[in-house]
């Protein structure tokens, strides 16, 4: 389906687009079971909970993560 299928689409304003965008995306989240994820997704999520869980304490609180981007200026 393009744009250029539904006239009504082009006609409305651009915050109206976006509410529209926001509306069929929360239709389209509603139903997550519906939405396909790549398999290198899934990898890549395997591979950052394995390297999360074998250097656990190399996990930064926001509040030290803020202190080290500071003290690099």
């Amino acid at each position: 389906m393009h744009l250029s299928e539904i006239p009504e689409i082009e006609r409305l304003s651009t915050p109206e687009k976006i509410l529209l965008v926001e509306e069929l995306w929360d239709s389209i989240a509603s139903d997550e079971s519906q939405v396909p994820v790549p398999q290198r997704h899934t990898e890549e999520l395997d591979r950052r909970l394995a390297r999360y869980r074998s250097h656990q304490g190399d996990i930064l609180t926001l509040e030290e993560l803020q202190r080290k981007l500071e003290n690099r200026k």
